[in-house]
């Protein structure tokens, strides 16, 4: 469960990646989209294909077409593109329930032909919609060409409904490509949100997850979002969730410019590519890149220090309550200024002993290094970093607890570390051994690079 839940009032995580169909957006043209290959399937319209780039929505457009497809439309979905032409065969027939063993590739044609036409007749007709259709090879794609050809007197026996980046109008775009292309009869594709979408998809995804109070986003963190987002939906929705992590993170209940600054250093997404028209390069050329953004924007929310479960307040004594304007404030200064390393206040003796310790520790210590994330606040809750310390030092070796300090005294964050190692690995075999009242605090590896 996403800690900021009830932080925001939010029945579940607004902003997940992987496809939940309560979650669909009818804007941006998603909603006609579906509306339009419901009818050309149903329609026996043949082969209908679905294009946009990676993080655009396709899978969710698949899936939200599995749920919405007649009941008299029996649905195969097919989502490994890198079938061989008989393995495809194979998988139609094993979800049709049909034996396929020891059948010729002409038998088993035959054989499904026979099956097609049975539903045909008992009033029902099969799609067979195969995800990520730019990955397959030739010869399955030939192969899809040749299924279209099954028919009875009067109508196609099986629509098919490909979806897939842009590379496959690359590849279908190839002379020895004509056969099939010629073959699809509708072409649909899911450009990236516009400016005053990304507001409304924002804000949607959020009512949808429970939320009742205006929305969070500014208008400037909208605009920031969209810029930074290129307008794809699982952009958006890793940076929103980033967004309303830091923002939780700092005690604020709005995310402004500073939340998704925060956000897009942690995601650090690389640029779409685009040709000297302005159309987007095929994605084959950048997948590589894409995925490593997506294992790093991963990794980064892993590793983001986590308050403990009761909330921000639960690993640490009550403090006297901050303004919103205050908390807010110290979010935004947290995104622009690197940990510092002086103590905070006159007075803060443990606060200025640690952050001493910090200071001489980061002058050497190697960069591809890990420290473990144990606590982080306000930088106007000295007294509550003060009596963190007094117990900590208790509990950890002192000489390896550090302190350090983002923006200013008055509108910052401090922030408590404690120990180096080699490796993330060696990191979390360190809080495993800490003591069940850190352990509570959901300590967290974090690179040493991140306070460079």
């Amino acid at each position: 469960m996403s800690l900021y839940l009830e932080h925001f009032g939010l029945r579940e995580p607004p902003f997940r990646i992987t496809p939940h169909t309560d979650f669909f957006f009818t804007g941006a043209n998603r909603g006609p989209t579906l509306d339009a290959l419901i009818y050309a399937i149903t329609q026996d319209e043949g082969i209908v294909k679905v294009t946009g780039e990676v993080g655009s929505g396709k899978t969710m457009l698949c899936r939200m077409l599995l749920e919405r497809l007649p009941a008299d439309v029996e649905s195969l979905y097919l989502a490994n593109p890198s079938l061989s032409r008989s393995e495809i065969l194979g998988a139609i027939a094993d979800e049709l329930g049909i034996p396929a063993d020891g059948k010729t590739t002409h038998s088993m044609i035959r054989t499904l032909q026979d099956a097609l036409v049975e539903r045909y007749a008992a009033g029902k007709r099969v799609v067979i919609l195969i995800d990520e259709a730019h990955a397959m090879p030739a010869e399955s794609l030939e192969e899809i060409r040749l299924l279209s050809n099954l028919e009875s007197k009067a109508t196609k026996l099986l629509q098919i409904a490909l979806f897939a980046q842009p590379e496959l109008d690359d590849r279908l775009a190839a002379n020895d490509m004509r056969q099939l292309r010629e073959r699809i009869t509708q072409h649909f594709n899911l450009a990236p949100l516009k400016a005053g979408e990304v507001g409304n998809y924002i804000e949607f995804r959020l009512r949808a997850a429970g939320y009742r109070g205006p929305n969070p986003f500014t208008a400037r963190a909208i605009d920031q979002i969209t810029r930074i987002s290129e307008g794809l939906s699982r952009r958006i929705n890793i940076l929103a969730d980033k967004a309303l992590l830091a923002a939780y993170s700092g005690g604020a209940h709005q995310v402004d410019v500073a939340e998704v600054r925060i956000a897009a250093q942690d995601a650090r997404f690389a640029p779409i590519q685009k040709d000297a028209g302005g159309k987007l390069v095929p994605a084959l050329k950048i997948a590589i890149a894409l995925l490593m953004t997506l294992a790093v924007a991963a990794l980064a929310y892993a590793l983001w220090p986590r308050p403990p479960a009761g909330g921000p307040e639960a690993a640490l004594p009550p403090a006297e309550p901050a303004p919103a304007a205050a908390a807010t404030t110290a979010a935004a200064a947290k995104s622009t200024a690197k940990p510092s390393a002086r103590p905070v206040a006159d007075g803060s003796t443990l606060i200025a002993r640690h952050t001493a310790l910090y200071a001489d520790w980061l002058a050497t210590a190697p960069g591809d290094h890990y420290f473990i994330q144990l606590t982080a606040r306000g930088a106007n809750h000295t007294e509550d970093i003060e009596r963190f310390l007094a117990r900590a030092r208790q509990w950890l070796e002192p000489a390896e607890l550090r302190v350090y300090v983002a923006g200013t005294a008055e509108n910052g964050q401090i922030g408590v570390i404690y120990g180096d190692y080699p490796t993330r690995a060696a990191a979390w075999d360190a809080t495993r051994a800490f003591p069940e009242e850190i352990r509570r605090m959901r300590p967290y590896p974090r690179p040493v690079s991140a306070l460079q």
